[in-house]
């Protein structure tokens, strides 16, 4: 059954002011005051012991430090928005929670949005973030994100492999794994039941995603595992993964798929369905107590991850790199 607070939570925020507007701009404006809803409901906001903005290359980014470390990692995280939506202000909370549940470094990519900039532009951005980040603590550094941007680290995390930098983990949250077809294919549709099961009423919608994979724009009908993790040819090697879907998301069965698939390559995997859930839990832990305790799993499974690989060069002695 879903969950009842969340329910009332996508009826409200239906009524917020920024929803009717369906451009471009408005989407973005109503991200940002949805989270802004969103953080001002949690009961005990995360507190970090700092954070400032800097730029890695061309890419902005913010980092944010734990007050109490329990790794010695760094993770850089990317927001979700369909690639079109979010920035280093909308989704804040979900960085600092990463962080302070976390002990760990985190530092957020302000990666390029379309249709401004068009695929490659978000992938590329994270990349580069993800490389400059790895060679200040290489071998400690985990890529983290949702949506969207879990798809970003999911095709980091190939990427880094491929050109023989070592990760620590990946946090992939509700990602965003088989864009082919452009989720307006009913071959690919038909394999994931959840895209038809789920295609509205919960938040993020089919339709919705359609117009966000039209805008970011991949070449060759999104084919390519720079969008489309799930069908890269050979997922051997990448890094240990955790991943976290939900039931009531449209996008559930190819994150559930993409768990799998990492597990038959033979890459160490932490899977976990929350069933009650939507699609954007992962900011609604002042909205839902069930989506406040995935959360905190979700940051537990990684900090478990990270803790269990200590013993590399610690990050908080690379910080002026990364700065």
């Amino acid at each position: 059954m879903f969950d009842a607070d969340i329910a009332e939570w996508l009826a409200q925020r239906s009524l917020d002011p920024t929803a009717a507007d369906t451009t471009v701009a408005g989407a973005r404006r109503h991200s940002l005051a949805v989270n802004a809803r969103s953080l001002a409901l949690l009961p005990d906001p995360p507190v970090p012991a700092a954070e400032h903005e800097v730029t890695l290359g061309s890419v902005p980014a913010v980092v944010i430090e734990p007050a109490t470390r329990f790794t010695d990692a760094t993770i850089v995280y990317f927001h979700g928005g369909g690639w079109i939506a979010g920035d280093l202000r909308t989704h804040r909370q979900h960085m600092r929670r990463l962080a302070v549940e976390t002990g760990s470094t985190v530092v957020a990519a302000g990666y390029r949005l379309a249709p401004e900039h068009p695929f490659p532009a978000a992938f590329d951005d994270c990349l580069a973030v993800t490389l400059h980040v790895a060679g200040a603590s290489p071998g400690r550094t985990a890529v983290a994100g949702d949506s969207a941007g879990g798809q970003l680290a999911a095709s980091a995390a190939i990427a880094c492999r491929d050109l023989d930098v070592p990760l620590a983990a990946q946090l992939l949250v509700v990602p965003v794994t088989d864009v082919a077809g452009g989720y307006a294919g009913p071959g690919v549709n038909a394999r994931y039941p959840s895209r038809a099961e789920r295609a509205e009423g919960y938040g993020l919608t089919l339709a919705g995603m359609q117009r966000f994979s039209e805008l970011y724009g991949p070449p060759g009908g999104g084919e390519g595992w720079q969008v489309s993790p799930l069908r890269a040819g050979d997922l051997g090697g990448v890094a240990p993964a955790v991943v976290h879907t939900s039931g009531y998301d449209l996008l559930r069965d190819e994150g559930d798929a993409y768990a799998e698939a990492l597990r038959a390559a033979g890459v160490p995997v932490v899977h976990r369905r929350w069933p009650t859930l939507n699609h954007g839990f992962f900011g609604l832990g002042g909205v839902s107590a069930a989506a406040d305790r995935a959360v905190r799993q979700a940051t537990a499974d990684l900090r478990t991850v990270l803790t269990a690989g200590q013993g590399g060069p610690s990050a908080a002695a690379n910080l002026d790199a990364i700065h």
